[in-house]
């Protein structure tokens, strides 16, 4: 059997056409021909341009990276096209910003895998569609903190893991040590969580959690947003790069300029309300309590803000009704990948000058774009940043204003 691959669907799977209908398959890129009678082992007969050496010993198999296969112009430019289709999905034109890409090796945060076998334990990701763990000594996603850390949480995986039942260890990189928070483990007893909160001081981590609760701290793991510095939460939200950090700050404040008095929606830990504050007063609205108290807290500390206040608010609920954006310069909001439809609809009864809208989804980006410009806004620029790379994964600043 020979196919054709045709395109790259939204997961980043090559899809081709076979005798009963599309097929979606791994590891190829459209213009390729390819055959073989077992679709699990194609085997390429005419190679893409586009086609590169994976740059990551683990790419065959770690189930980590869908498109270390292809070269960055191609991933830049089919990740444009994914945001560009969905705009045109609602009727929408855009003009777009040059792309940021963020590094390899740039990753400051991940979720392990990890489980106890045979002969000690295994800590990775998951291989491709399968519940099999990799290890990944030489990943060129994660930020090399991270992955000397790796040999450290072995005790943590021993006592928490069993072979049948894997745990989960999120490892964020913080400016005074790693943040180390395991879930889905089995409860401790006292002597075991001495044993732990032991490591933690020989491992030099900043602070460790287990199931929620603090098992020891020896500093508190701080976070910079502007003048900022910020205690996140275990488990709290953070960009998966500084890089991509920075460039979505960079497009909030070109979307909203010399704004000096900013609403901020789904505001998390002051990604982009401590930032702002530095030259606006600032409402930063979030459903999370405590991220709300780390933010509030970082504010009062920071030197040379302007006023930051809070409001701990459920906005898919409850949203910020029209009437509430009264004397505002600007919005930002930045919702999770299921938009913010609800919010969308009374911000778009608002007369607020400026939005800057953030968002990890562009299917639900381009619908909640629509509801804008249906009230009146114009969208003055679409920024794709890429700081997950060789997945599927997406985010994007955008710019709107009324005129």
């Amino acid at each position: 059997m020979k196919l054709l691959i045709q395109r790259l669907g939204h997961l980043g799977d090559a899809v081709a056409m076979g005798p009963d209908g599309p097929l979606y398959l791994k590891g190829f890129l459209p213009g390729e021909e390819v055959e073989g009678d077992d679709l699990a082992a194609l085997r390429i007969i005419t190679p893409s341009p586009s086609r590169v050496r994976p740059p990551c010993a683990h790419a065959r198999t770690c189930g980590g990276c869908a498109l270390q296969h292809a070269s960055d112009g191609f991933v830049a430019d089919w990740k444009a096209e994914v945001v560009q289709s969905a705009l045109r999905g609602q009727g929408i034109e855009a003009a777009f910003l040059p792309m940021h890409i963020s590094p390899v090796q740039s990753r400051r945060r991940a979720t392990f895998s990890a489980r106890r076998t045979k002969g000690g334990v295994t800590i990775g990701f998951h291989a491709r569609a399968s519940d099999v763990l990799v290890d990944i000594p030489n990943c060129q996603l994660l930020h090399p903190e991270l992955l000397a850390a790796v040999p450290k949480l072995d005790p943590l995986v021993r006592l928490g893991a069993t072979r049948v039942a894997e745990i989960q260890i999120q490892v964020t990189q913080t400016l005074t040590g790693l943040d180390v928070a395991v879930s889905e483990a089995k409860q401790l007893d006292a002597p075991a969580q001495m044993e732990l909160a032991r490591h933690c001081e020989l491992a030099g981590f900043a602070r460790l959690t287990w199931n929620g609760e603090m098992v020891a701290m020896r500093h508190a793991p701080m976070l910079r947003f502007g003048r900022a510095m910020v205690t996140p939460p275990p488990h709290a939200f953070l960009q998966a790069t500084a890089e991509g950090e920075a460039a979505l700050l960079a497009a909030v404040r070109r979307a909203i300029g010399p704004a000096r008095k900013v609403v901020d929606l789904f505001a998390g830990l002051g990604t982009f309300a401590l930032p702002l504050a530095e030259a606006a007063d600032v409402l930063a609205v979030e459903g999370d309590a405590k991220m709300m108290a780390a933010l509030s807290l970082g504010a009062r500390n920071a030197d040379h803000l302007h006023q930051v206040q809070t409001q701990t608010r459920d906005l898919f609920r409850r949203p910020l009704e029209p009437d509430e954006f009264k004397g505002m310069d600007a919005v930002v909001i930045d919702p999770p990948r299921a938009g913010a439809e609800a919010q969308m609809l009374t911000l778009a009864q608002s007369k607020v000058p400026r939005i800057a809208a953030v968002s990890c989804n562009p299917v639900t980006f381009a619908r909640d774009a629509k509801i804008l410009l249906s009230a009146g806004y114009v969208l003055d620029f679409v920024q794709v940043v890429d700081q997950f790379r060789w997945s599927q994964h997406i985010e994007l600043a955008a710019g709107f204003s009324r005129r």
